[in-house]
């Protein structure tokens, strides 16, 4: 009976810590606060981000707004709402609070960067920067939207 109880206790802490979340996986508003974004981590073990809130999500006539700036013809008539912007970050082996080796859309601009975040408490600093030259890029601090 004893030896049940500690099979049933492991697999239950096991469990636990599986379904612990990493503190970057929540909903942050962009610099601007114009858009709020869920990072989460998917099944391959790397962490996204998408587009859950636009401040103005209609465009002029009404309509939802799309990724206009796409330089992929087929995909500017994607919606913004629910638009993957971070995609394949990996948590850093040398800094828990570190993201790397992921790119980060723009879709102000249509183009995609490469990308670091760096989780700070209730911010997250998220740098963008040309891919084979780190020291060409800016940073852009998001806040805890939850």
């Amino acid at each position: 009976m004893q030896k049940l109880f500690l099979f049933l206790t492991l697999i239950s802490a096991c469990l636990f810590a599986k379904a612990q979340k990493e503190p970057v996986e929540r909903v942050w508003y962009n610099q601007e606060k114009t858009s709020k974004i869920q990072v989460y981590k998917a099944t391959d073990g790397l962490f996204y981000g998408k587009i859950v809130w636009l401040a103005e999500p209609k465009d002029a006539l009404g309509n939802p707004k799309t990724d206009v700036k796409n330089p992929v013809e087929s995909k500017k008539k994607a919606p913004l709402q629910n638009l993957l912007i971070l995609k394949s970050f990996k948590k850093s082996s040398d800094n828990a609070n570190q993201y790397e080796g992921g790119t980060v859309y723009d879709p102000m601009s249509g183009k995609t960067y490469c990308g670091k975040i760096n989780l700070a408490g209730k911010e997250l600093k998220l740098k963008g920067y040309i891919c084979s030259f780190s020291m060409l890029g800016r940073t852009s601090t998001w806040t805890l939207a939850e």
